[in-house]
């Protein structure tokens, strides 16, 4: 019987993760010819712009068999630009196959990638590609990687005649002598059972024990075997798909178990319709089946209409698909990335991804204003945002609607120019951009309080609400807590209060998002339900959760002003590696740049610098790196933490009605509602 693997391919830009999954559906004759990443003729890149910037931006499912196993492979990203892409596809894999270039070695998304990898414990092989180019590394490359990544690899071959045409992977004899002690070695630091037979009977430890060892660990993401090969010639591409079907993990999803998948990936189909990705985790999804699908507090319905699985490199057509596998989904319409579909929303899968941090990558830092470049398109805009953020959420559209404008955050500038390009060739919209800020956050600095009774102090509504709102810890979110007791409020207010509390925290007291805060519900106070003699229902006497949605801005905004906030910018933890004697030039660009070096160090005519620097200037020293260098400089960054802000807080302007100025609020509500 056949068994699933859904394998992700990862690397950094260029390391010919793209090339590496067109060869492996060549070898396993899916396709007849190889394409190629540079003509834009490979499987996966299917989107015009993927195929004529040469660059994988959209992650994308092939299938293929290696003996009883059925491979979903999944091809992502690598530029960092798109690492949300990344994101979706990490919590739908078994295993993870790690490109990494023999020329250029471990690259700064390698690194970051891999962190991720072992923190979510994905059992994961490392392929060293372009073994064939001028330049390739073998011996160095694995103490790099050793240093770099994980101590935790083992490589199960050599390289013949690296930097050549005909350069080949030779895999290891496990019974050659000193790969047998050096798997042993690896194998018995891990493995206790191993150590007590080796100890006893060195004999006994024979070649196919220690492949059955190799494989425990490998799947346990405890060992790393590392391969070489050529994704262009197709050296070690042989060995490396027996170590796909011998080393990683099947599925392990609960074939008998009710129904239940999650989304990964959304696009629409050529009449507009929503297509969801999926992976299955139990049971079976099967067409005509109607289901609920949704996340923890806000389920739907709907029914499932065409299903299609993966088979030999494409989708087919459906009539079920089980636990394990991966499949397009249509007719569940309002559907969106992270929903869980089935009837177990927030058991079988809701509890297991609400203890996951709700990012495995850092949400973009940078945010821009999306400008139409003629009045005639600023009606398309909006619409075709929304659909680009339905593909992408952490665009994290923000409209406002006093200016006209739309933002949307971004990782870089590679983002914001596929996404002018995706305007322009897929919805006829031309743009342009403000230029890129950064995207702050708010700090609650004390204890605040705030309390409004009912017809006292100018209340205008039917609502009484008090709040208090304190620092919480870091990460924690925002948490909404009571002291009041739940039966003294009808259930549809409280609702209204705790919803109505999140949304507000979104533009704090100087425009940014609120961070980490706890906000607790001290007194409520409202008018039941009346009806004037004879009469039905009357407003005028009778509170509703209107009332509650429009006074609590008012509240929480006194009690974030009687806390305090404070304003903090992300901040990148860098690493640039300069030619010695550019070093000292070096030093007052990073501090034109506001950015604080940490440590430095010599590694033979190169100078390696740690420090710090605001996200927002990470692009700028991008561009001042190579000039100064004279090519040969590398930077890399990620996002390492928030600081305060020194000098006057940046502000952000609001986006809808101002509860910072009550009268204006009031006056703007009541024109809204009338």
């Amino acid at each position: 019987m056949s068994r699933s693997l859904n394998l992700g391919i990862l690397a950094h830009v260029d390391a010919g993760k793209t090339s590496l999954t067109e060869r492996l559906l060549h070898a396993t004759g899916v396709i007849g010819d190889l394409g190629s990443v540079d003509d834009g003729s490979t499987v996966t890149d299917s989107l015009e712009l993927e195929r004529r910037r040469g660059i994988t931006i959209k992650a994308a499912v092939a299938s293929f068999d290696v003996g009883d196993v059925s491979v979903n492979l999944i091809d992502t990203p690598g530029h960092s630009d798109f690492i949300a892409e990344v994101e979706r596809v990490l919590g739908v894999l078994d295993g993870a196959v790690l490109v990494i270039s023999a020329v250029e070695g471990v690259q700064p998304q390698t690194r970051v990638l891999m962190r991720v990898l072992q923190r979510l414990r994905i059992p994961t092989l490392l392929f060293v590609n372009k073994i064939d180019r001028r330049g390739a590394q073998c011996a160095t490359l694995l103490a790099s990687i050793a240093d770099l990544l994980t101590p935790n690899i083992v490589a199960l071959g050599d390289v013949r005649e690296p930097g050549t045409a005909t350069a080949d992977f030779v895999p290891f004899d496990a019974r050659d002598a000193a790969f047998r002690a050096m798997l042993l070695d690896r194998l018995t630091a891990l493995d206790d059972d191993l150590l007590s037979a080796y100890v006893e009977d060195e004999g006994a430890v024979t070649a196919r024990r220690l492949r059955r060892a190799l494989a425990a660990q490998s799947r346990r993401a405890r060992l790393h075997p590392v391969f070489f090969g050529s994704a262009i010639t197709g050296a070690g591409v042989g060995q490396l798909l027996r170590g796909i079907r011998e080393l990683l993990p099947r599925a392990s999803d609960d074939v008998e178990g009710p129904a239940c998948a999650t989304v990964f990936k959304m696009e629409r189909g050529a009449a507009g319709e929503p297509i969801a990705y999926v992976r299955v985790h139990s049971g079976t999804l099967r067409i005509r089946d109607r289901i609920k699908y949704g996340s923890r507090g806000d389920s739907r319905e709907g029914r499932v209409t065409s299903i299609a699985v993966f088979e030999r490199g494409a989708s087919v057509p459906g009539n079920e698909v089980g636990a394990g596998s991966i499949a397009k989904v249509w007719g569940l319409h309002g559907i969106r990335i992270g929903d869980v579909i089935g009837d177990v929303i927030g058991d079988v899968v809701g509890d297991a991804t609400s203890q996951r941090p709700a990012h495995y990558f850092t949400p973009p830092s940078l945010e821009t204003v999306v400008v139409p470049r003629t009045e005639r398109d600023r009606p398309l805009l909006h619409p075709a945002l929304t659909l680009l953020a339905e593909q992408d959420p952490l665009i994290n559209l923000r409209q406002d609607d006093v200016r006209r404008e739309i933002s949307v955050s971004l990782y870089g500038e590679v983002q914001k120019e596929v996404v002018q390009a995706t305007l322009a060739e897929q919805f006829g919209v031309e743009v342009d951009f403000r230029p890129t800020t950064t995207i702050c956050v708010e700090r609650v600095l004390g204890v605040g309080t705030a309390e409004e009774r009912i017809k006292q102090d100018g209340n205008p509504f039917l609502a009484g609400i008090g709040l208090r709102v304190e620092p919480g810890e870091a990460g924690s979110g925002i948490r909404f807590g009571y002291e009041i007791e739940l039966g003294s409020l009808p259930i549809a207010f409280h609702k209204a209060i705790e919803e109505t509390v999140h949304a507000v925290l979104r533009e704090g007291l100087h425009g940014w998002q609120v961070m980490d805060a706890r906000v607790t519900l001290t007194y409520s106070g409202y008018w039941p339900r009346q009806s004037a003699m004879h009469q039905g229902f009357n407003k005028a006497f009778s509170s509703t959760a209107g009332d509650f949605r429009n006074l609590t801005p008012l509240v929480l905004t006194d009690a974030l002003r009687a806390a305090g906030t404070a304003v903090r910018e992300p901040i990148h933890r860098f690493r640039a590696e300069v030619p010695a004697d550019v070093f000292g030039t070096l030093l007052p660009v990073l501090t034109k740049l506001r950015a604080v070096p940490r440590e430095s160090s010599v590694a033979g005519g190169t100078y390696v610098v740690d420090g710090d620097i605001p996200a927002g200037r990470v692009h700028e020293l991008e561009q001042l790196l190579p000039p100064l260098t004279r090519g040969s400089g590398v930077l890399e960054s990620a996002f390492d933490h928030f600081s305060d802000v020194t000098g006057p807080p940046p502000e952000r302007a609001r986006t809808d009605l101002n509860p910072l100025d009550r009268k204006e609020y009031l006056l703007r509500l009541s024109r809204r509602v009338g």
